[in-house]
C-alpha cells in the first residue's frame, strides 16, 4: 500500500515533526482553555484570562511533546524503510512500538516494554482501520463488469433453440465430431 501524498523520507521527518506540533498546540488549547476557565477564580472576566494564562502557559509544552513524538516515529520510520527497502505497515506498528519504548527510558525498563506494547498496539489498531477504510472504499470505485451468461450445457442429443438449424446444428451440443449423429 503506498501513500503518494508522503514526503520523501528526509522530508517527512521534519513535515510530521511540524504537523505533529501544529496538532499538539491546537489540541492542548482547547483542553488547557477549559482548564483554566474551570480553575480561575469566578468572574467572567477572571475565568476568560485564567483560559487565555493556561493556554498560553502549557499549549507550547504539549505541542512539543507532540512534535518530539513525530519527529522520533518519523525518524524510525524512515530508518525501517531504509534497512527494509519496502513502505508496509509493519513499519508503522514497530515505529509506534520503538517510539513508546524509547520515550519511557527514563522510568525504567518495565514501563518501556508496557509503552512499546501500547505503542505497537494503537500503530496496529490505527493501520488495520486504515487498511480497512480502504478496501471498504475502494469497493465502490472497482469497474463494473457485467459478466455474460456462460454458454448453456446441453445434452446429448439434444438442441438448443438458440442454435442455428441445419447441417451444423449439433456442433453446439458440445460433443466431439465423431459422436455426432450425421442427419
Amino acid at each position: 500500500m503506498e501513500e503518494y501524498a508522503r514526503e520523501p523520507c528526509p522530508w517527512r521527518i521534519v513535515d510530521d515533526c511540524g504537523g505533529a506540533f501544529t496538532m499538539g498546540a491546537i489540541g492542548g488549547a482547547v483542553f488547557q482553555s477549559i482548564k483554566g476557565f474551570r480553575n480561575a477564580p469566578s468572574g467572567v472576566n477572571r475565568r476568560l484570562l485564567g483560559s487565555v494564562a493556561a493556554i498560553k502557559e502549557r499549549a507550547p509544552i504539549i505541542g512539543g511533546n507532540f512534535a518530539v513524538w513525530g519527529g522520533l516515529f518519523s525518524t524510525i520510520d524512515c530508518t525501517l524503510v531504509h534497512i527494509r527497502k519496502k513502505e508496509d505497515p509493519w513499519n508503522s506498528i514497530t515505529s509506534g512500538a520503538l517510539t513508546g519504548g524509547i520515550l519511557a527510558v527514563r522510568n525504567g525498563a518495565g514501563a518501556m516494554v508496557g509503552s512499546a506494547i501500547i505503542g505497537g498496539v494503537l500503530l496496529a489498531l490505527i493501520e488495520g482501520v486504515g487498511i480497512m477504510f480502504t478496501r471498504f472504499s475502494a469497493e465502490q470505485f472497482r469497474p463494473v463488469n457485467p459478466q455474460l451468461e456462460p454458454p448453456p450445457v446441453a445434452s446429448p442429443g439434444v438442441v438448443h433453440e438458440s442454435a442455428p438449424l441445419g447441417r451444423d446444428s449439433q456442433a453446439s451440443t458440445g460433443l466431439p465430431f465423431w459422436n455426432r449423429a450425421e442427419s
